[in-house]
């Protein structure tokens, strides 16, 4: 099982990836040393909380964005789980297009 903070580095690892931003350009934006975001992202190193709020900025992400780990779930069960949580906080319209979405997929 991952660490907390293996999987705080591997988060942001991939929300940079998904923004297309290089661990360099990152570390530009964000005023650190490549190889300080290099050890965050592997688990190795932790950001203060500054730096996280940086990263977050700099990613366009709120913190609490950093802590959403349901993804790394290991099972159906807990997929379902934690998809069954979301689905409680989701609004009539978020259902529905919820729904075209998901049945978009299964298809």
């Amino acid at each position: 099982m991952k660490t907390t903070k293996e999987l705080l580095g591997s988060r942001i690892k991939e929300l940079r990836k998904l923004r297309g931003l290089s661990q360099e350009k990152l570390s530009e934006k964000i005023n650190i040393d490549p190889k300080h975001l290099s050890r965050i992202e592997v688990g190795r190193g932790f950001p203060s909380l500054d730096t996280l709020e940086r990263i977050a900025k700099a990613l366009n992400v709120e913190l609490k964005d950093f802590f959403e780990f349901s993804h790394e779930a290991k099972s159906s069960k807990e997929l379902k789980e934690a998809l069954n949580s979301l689905l409680k906080e989701a609004d009539e319209e978020k259902l529905r297009l919820l729904i075209k979405l998901i049945r978009a997929v299964v298809r």
